[in-house]
């Protein structure tokens, strides 16, 4: 017969690596998007940002970083555009609808019928956001330096 406290240890600590598991998917991809919305903070220089690049970071302060995610939209966007108009480049809106929506539909994601519709909806948004400023970072780090 199996010991009820060696079952009971074995469960518990199944369940920490699946807790430390699920808590990996979330957190690598994040810090990866912020390294990339701080990179084009970086990239656009301090002329054309509002926002110093390590303030995405704030992202990981919970519940805070629900309002903060729409802050780093408007201001990486918004460096983006400043930098696209000082080199002439077209970057239509840099970003910002598509950052809007996916911040939104994030925020939506706690409403208990639509919440995993529109948390399968903001992901789908954030790839999209993250892939472009991505695309506009490559724009700005290829661009020579005068």
């Amino acid at each position: 017969m199996a010991n009820p406290n060696a079952l009971a240890a074995l469960l518990g600590g199944g369940i920490v690596l699946i807790g430390l598991g699920t808590l990996a998917v979330f957190i690598v991809p994040t810090v990866f998007n912020l390294l990339c919305m701080q990179k084009a903070l970086t990239l656009a220089g301090r002329e054309n940002r509002d926002m110093e690049p390590g303030m995405v970071w704030l992202m990981f302060i919970p519940l805070f970083g629900l309002v903060w995610q729409f802050f780093i939209v408007k201001h990486v966007s918004g460096a983006v555009k400043k930098w696209a108009a000082a080199h002439n480049k077209d970057v239509a809106d840099g970003g910002w609808a598509i950052g809007l929506t996916a911040c939104i539909l994030c925020c939506c994601g706690i409403i208990p019928a639509l919440g995993l519709l529109a948390s399968i909806g903001g992901l789908v948004c954030l790839i999209i956001w993250w892939v472009k400023v991505a695309g506009f970072n490559a724009t700005m780090a290829n661009y020579p330096r005068a």
